[in-house]
């Protein structure tokens, strides 16, 4: 459905293409979810582009033609974007407001989780358990599309989602900020029943590939595994979100918190 030239929705997204559109897009404080140039591009316009997308740390993919024929129309004009349904927020206002409510915060670290549907259930499982913000990164996450709003039923229109430039650099702030970082992986040996879950605590959850980032497990205060006795030894991290989540409830409802 064509709305405006320059913009089509499409199953519930809003994309934008060509030069001029987007960067009005931009300007006007649009959230970009992604923005996709097409390899090679020059020109003036292409150049003023391509340092707003810096100056506001955008999302930003060259990619090739075909790409872009398939994201947008034949009037693309080397450039398409897509605007995220929801506002992002900023991790440095986020913890200092949790704790003025008198409450130990709650965040979710989401290292390189690319599955939407997986994404969309993570988020509403934290929703419904009373996580206080998602923290992904920039570059290496989910899309936040119309597909992850319906997986999680709507809960991604009212938790909190911080996407930040430098993971490992946000996970420093949260330890400077009193939260202990518990790592959620197989290769732990205490169960997430052994961890004060309810102090102010961020957990990692890792890509079902190859978990959690190395560099990322090194800032980690505590590893835990959830117990498990059947024969298939992994669980999806969706699933293993709404079991950490709940251990982290329960010891925040038995203690008060």
């Amino acid at each position: 459905m064509k709305e405006k030239s320059g913009t089509e929705k499409k199953q519930g997204n809003l994309r934008i293409f060509g030069i001029r559109a987007v960067m009005e897009a931009v300007e006007s404080g649009k959230e970009i979810e992604s923005l996709y140039i097409q390899k090679g591009a020059g020109g003036s316009l292409y150049r003023d582009l391509k340092k707003i997308a810096r100056e506001y740390d955008l999302p930003m993919q060259a990619v090739p033609p075909e790409k872009l024929r398939y994201l947008g129309d034949k009037n693309h004009q080397g450039v398409v974007a897509f605007i995220s349904p929801i506002v992002f927020h900023s991790l440095e206002q986020l913890i200092p407001s949790i704790y003025e409510r008198g409450e130990a915060p709650l965040i979710l670290i989401l290292d390189r989780i690319t599955d939407v549907r997986n994404f969309g259930a993570i988020s509403r499982s934290a929703e419904c358990l009373g996580a206080h913000g998602l923290l992904i990164p920039r570059k290496g996450a989910a899309q936040i599309n119309a597909d992850a709003v319906k997986t999680s039923a709507g809960a991604l229109l009212t938790i909190p989602v911080c996407r930040e430039r430098n993971l490992k650099n946000s996970i420093t702030f949260l330890r400077e900020s009193g939260l202990q970082v518990v790592a959620c992986t197989e290769k732990a040996q205490k169960y997430p029943a052994e961890v004060d879950l309810s102090m102010p605590t961020a957990l990692i959850l890792g890509s079902e590939e190859d978990g959690i980032s190395g560099e990322y497990l090194k800032l980690t205060d505590e590893a835990v595994r959830i117990p498990m006795r059947g024969a298939i030894a992994s669980l999806n991290v969706s699933v293993a979100a709404g079991v950490i989540l709940y251990e982290t409830v329960r010891q925040r409802l038995a203690g008060g918190s």
